[in-house]
């Protein structure tokens, strides 16, 4: 029988012997970001083709991600932060730099793209929570959002990148458009642009470009524009063809019309469904156009 005395040194040697054995969790590494546009690869059973475009403006249903906690790896190498201003897109080259704008409400707001999705083929783009809370909508609510790349900012973002060999985009100067919007005080909860996130650089003005020498960065500020609120109507597309024939035998498979098209030197012919008065109406007209077959029919906003 051990004597109650000699209990507290041999607690102490036990102590002394596990901390020798101890050793500290390495913490999680950042991540190498790097600049890749990848394979073609298959989500929910569709195939998708990521390719370089520096001048994509599209507008759709958009998406929150569902990761609420940090920790996850992104396509690119990144590690994905909820709080940061982030999204994901299906074919564009990564990271690129966007400008998504709630149509519903105006606001809009740049954000790096870094990751693949979303997965529902009836969104178009999905944003971090922190983007979809300056933005002005709710996870559970698909919201009417155009995107937009900035080419500048996103050649100049891919510039300062390990990437693979071939796959650096080629640098060349592109058009300004004038934009109606105005800069807002930052909402409640806003982080300023001086705070930097670990193991990224400070803060510069996502617009910067190759030819000012400006490197933009990994942590983009968070700057909410305000312009009007322009919400359009929601139709699924289906393919588009350069003989009416042909878009005329898809449309009667989807019970679907065909619509006129492009320059009338060149014209070309889509199918469309709709419009249709809510997201729900839209995303079963989709799965509908899905299961006929036709792979590339998506929501659009018009």
């Amino acid at each position: 029988m051990i004597r109650p005395a000699l209990l507290r040194p041999l607690a102490l040697l036990a102590t002394v012997l596990l901390a020798g054995c101890w050793k500290p969790e390495a913490p999680v590494s950042p991540g190498q970001p790097r600049y890749v546009v990848g394979e073609a690869y298959q989500l929910r059973n569709l195939w998708f083709y990521p390719r370089e475009d520096f001048a994509l403006v599209e507008a759709g249903l958009g998406a929150v991600a569902a990761d609420t906690r940090s920790g996850r790896r992104t396509a690119n190498g990144e590690v994905h932060d909820p709080a940061a201003l982030m999204g994901a897109h299906r074919t564009l080259q990564l990271p690129a730099v966007v400008v998504v704008t709630n149509l519903e409400n105006g606001r809009s707001l740049a954000l790096r793209v870094n990751d693949r999705g979303p997965a529902d083929p009836g969104r178009v783009v999905e944003v971090s929570r922190r983007a979809a809370e300056l933005l002005g909508f709710a996870p559970d609510r698909p919201t009417q959002l155009r995107v937009a790349v900035e080419g500048d900012a996103s050649r100049a973002l891919a510039a300062g990148l390990p990437a693979p060999e071939g796959s650096r985009p080629r640098v060349e100067a592109a058009p300004a458009g004038t934009v109606e919007r105005e800069t807002l005080a930052p909402l409640p909860g806003t982080r300023q642009a001086e705070r930097v996130r670990e193991g990224r650089g400070p803060p510069v003005s996502a617009a910067a470009g190759p030819a000012s020498g400006s490197a933009v960065p990994l942590v983009l500020p968070e700057r909410v524009a305000q312009g009007p609120a322009r919400p359009g109507q929601l139709f699924v597309q289906g393919s588009s063809f350069s003989a009416r024939a042909a878009a005329q035998r898809q449309a009667s498979r989807l019970g679907a019309r065909v619509e006129p098209s492009g320059p009338a030197s060149r014209p070309e012919w889509r199918v469309r469904l709709g419009p249709f008065a809510t997201p729900a109406e839209a995303d079963r007209a989709l799965d509908g156009a899905l299961r006929a077959g036709v792979s590339e029919a998506r929501i659009i906003v018009d």
